[in-house]
């Protein structure tokens, strides 16, 4: 059996499915999130737990990922953060510093897909699904 494509989750894709709301998802993004191993960056959990903190959601990260790990068998990547900081550098398309490591993680991962409802990612990371 061939080894599963990774697929990483934009935050606000992890957020809907820990609320359960896969009818925001697009048809291609859940028959993607059925196949995929499944891959949360790390800024993307920093993300989540800065939302916390500004009381925006109201799980924190830990407590988010766990829900996650278990009810899709979300992970949270392990790539080095040297090699996602190069990866980095080139996405200057963006000040927004989420945006950008969560794409330079999926980048540096094999150029892996990564869901994304997000505009401005689709149009600058071409292996964006949505």
């Amino acid at each position: 059996m061939a080894p599963r494509e990774a697929a990483y989750l934009d935050t606000e894709v992890a957020l809907w499915l820990a609320s359960g709301a896969l009818e925001r998802l697009t048809p291609k993004a859940r028959a993607l999130l059925e196949t995929a191993d499944l891959l949360l960056s790390p800024m993307a959990f920093l993300e989540l737990e800065y939302l916390s903190q500004i009381k925006l959601i109201r799980l924190n990260a830990r407590d988010l990922m766990r829900k996650l790990k278990s009810e899709v068998g979300l992970r949270l990547c392990d790539l080095p953060f040297s090699q996602v900081a190069v990866a980095a550098l080139d996405e200057n398309w963006t000040q927004d510093p989420f945006d950008r490591m969560i794409v330079a993680q999926a980048k540096a991962n094999g150029f892996s897909p990564l869901v994304s409802a997000d505009g401005e990612i689709s149009r600058h990371y071409p292996r964006t699904v949505w």
